[in-house]
């Protein structure tokens, strides 16, 4: 099925003659919640492994770039043709070793490409700085990495991980000062912000994604939670009857299981 069944379905449902209301009333701004939303469920379902899930997931985020691009047909800003056009221009002008003839040695020297091209672009639009376009929207761990990586590609970092691995260290004493001192809940989270962009630094020196990594462990603690849960409805209690040190020896029990496994 053409992906111009979409567009006309879309159309139809943002007709204010007889189209769906709920639709009609959204904009740019009702809509942007979603598109984010349908982002984390595509990966949410890479994550699991489910490609059942993934194809479904695909065609939601499908439709919020339909929508976008419906509502600002309706504007007469540009339609969803204008947004295929503008991708397949860049992807054709940012691989010139595809498409243009020029070679490249290697991922890491396409990367290059792709990144001073990208800047060459951003200066013709009057763009300033090199974190001008790293969007406030981003989850902060993600937004920190890009910030670390554009500061980088700059000059503005340490040559090994060893550099962020005592920036931890650093980040760390000044908060357990905030804590020792006035505690004044401003310096303390200040302080705590400071550590967790030095941690975000010190993962993208080691190769590691903070968002997945956050993302596993957070999945990781979930499935052991609900182990400590089965525990204490098979005992009959409840977490502050059966106490901490049961509590956490049922977690270790999860844990071996997961390690064993």
């Amino acid at each position: 099925m053409s992906i111009f069944r979409l567009v006309e379905i879309m159309a139809a449902l943002r007709n204010p003659q007889g189209g769906c209301p709920w639709d009609l009333e959204q904009d740019f701004r009702s809509i942007a919640p979603y598109t984010l939303e349908e982002a984390y469920e595509v990966a949410d379902a890479i994550e699991r492994g489910d490609l059942g899930d993934l194809r479904e997931e695909l065609g939601d985020l499908l439709l919020q770039v339909v929508f976008h691009a419906q509502m600002a047909r309706e504007q007469g800003a540009f339609d969803f043709d204008d947004v295929v056009r503008a991708i397949c221009d860049k992807l054709v002008r940012r691989h010139p070793h595809v498409f243009g003839g020029e070679p490249v040695e290697s991922a890491a020297a396409q990367t290059e490409v792709w990144e001073r091209l990208k800047a060459e672009e951003k200066a013709t639009k009057g763009a300033v700085g090199m974190l001008d376009d790293v969007p406030l929207s981003l989850p902060a761990l993600t937004r920190a990495a890009k910030l670390g990586l554009r500061a980088s590609r700059a000059g503005f970092d340490w040559p090994d991980a060893t550099g962020p691995r005592r920036k931890l260290d650093e980040e760390l004493a000044e908060l357990d000062e905030a804590l020792a001192g006035a505690g004044d809940p401003a310096a303390v989270e200040a302080e705590f912000g400071d550590l967790l962009f030095a941690l975000v630094n010190y993962a993208r020196h080691l190769g590691v994604d903070p968002e997945a990594a956050l993302r596993r462990s957070n999945q990781k603690f979930v499935r052991r939670f609900r182990h400590v849960e089965q525990r204490l409805v098979a005992t009959g209690q409840s977490g502050p009857e059966a106490g901490l040190e049961q509590l956490d020896a049922w977690w270790g029990e999860a844990k071996e299981q997961e390690t064993s496994g």
